[in-house]
């Protein structure tokens, strides 16, 4: 199986969440005008906004099948994550709109006491999402998608904040109308800090940013490898869920170019094999 076919099994796991978001949004939404619940609807926005990042994810995933061309060598990988930057950036907006208005309706003393039923909508709805993070979690790990699990992880977050809007709403039942408007402003933050781990992400992958524990990892795999002496330098960047590795190795000096080759076939080899590298450049030095 290539890496197009696990693309394709990741994009099932973005219709689920697509498809979950939809529905449960439009339920929130309306359960939470219905039952006067600020949290519930703040709630309900939240997941319009993951319906927007689960959309860009897809879209990602479908310009990323296409093949090299001549202005894209290594492919269209990218795609995902520029979509994702665009997301981050839709989401953030919608988190500060729902802060300022839970801050306007905390000024302004618009605390209405919401029905307990919004508090047993969201308990539904929280139990639903952490269904399809189990979906999605497994999916993930089995094609080794990082952008899947990503989005898992937001759906568990998701199901968390439906938590939080039920603890909100049950406790306004107990004289205390002002804390369902409390807990939609703390939905308001956690769209915001979304959007903000997924812009940093972003751009760290897109300026060639690499986690420096991986390349460590990386550089000990090469290392561990018979035949190589030394390791000169070592790059590597994220490319879409994929990763691309320059390496520069020493060898002994009295090998042949063929044994030099195979060696530079073992490091390609194990690299794919155990770290899941889509493309290895492997220069071979002699060991001085």
């Amino acid at each position: 199986m290539n890496v197009y076919d696990d693309i394709r099994k990741g994009e099932r796991g973005a219709w689920v969440s697509i498809s979950a978001y939809i529905i449960l949004s439009a339920f929130k939404l309306i359960s939470g005008y219905l039952f006067v619940s600020s949290a519930l609807i703040a709630d309900g926005f939240n997941n319009l906004t993951d319906i927007v990042a689960s959309v860009a994810v897809l879209i990602g995933l479908k310009i990323s099948q296409k093949p090299p061309d001549s202005d894209h060598a290594y492919g269209h990988f990218r795609a995902e994550t520029i979509a994702a930057l665009v997301a981050s950036f839709i989401m953030a907006m919608v988190g500060i709109q729902v802060i300022i208005g839970a801050i306007r309706s905390l000024i302004e003393g618009n605390n209405t006491e919401p029905h307990l039923w919004s508090a047993g909508v969201a308990v539904v709805c929280a139990v639903a999402m952490w269904g399809v993070y189990i979906y999605n979690s497994r999916l993930a790990k089995q094609i080794n998608n990082h952008a899947l699990m990503a989005a898992a992880k937001d759906n568990l977050s998701d199901a968390m904040v439906s938590v939080g809007a039920a603890v909100g709403i049950v406790g306004a039942q107990f004289g205390l109308p002002w804390l369902d408007t409390v807990a939609a402003f703390a939905v308001g933050l956690l769209i915001c800090k979304t959007a903000w781990d997924i812009f940093r992400d972003s751009t760290h992958n897109l300026t060639d940013g690499f986690d420096e524990k991986e390349l460590k990892d990386l550089r000990s795999t090469i290392a561990r490898i018979e035949g190589v002496e030394g390791i000169k330098d070592l790059k590597a960047r994220v490319h879409g869920n994929h990763v691309l590795v320059d390496v520069v190795i020493e060898v002994d000096p009295e090998l042949t170019v063929t044994e030099s080759h195979h060696i530079s076939d073992l490091v390609e080899e194990r690299m794919v094999k155990r770290q899941n590298v889509m493309h290895v450049h492997v220069h071979v030095e002699p060991k001085s």
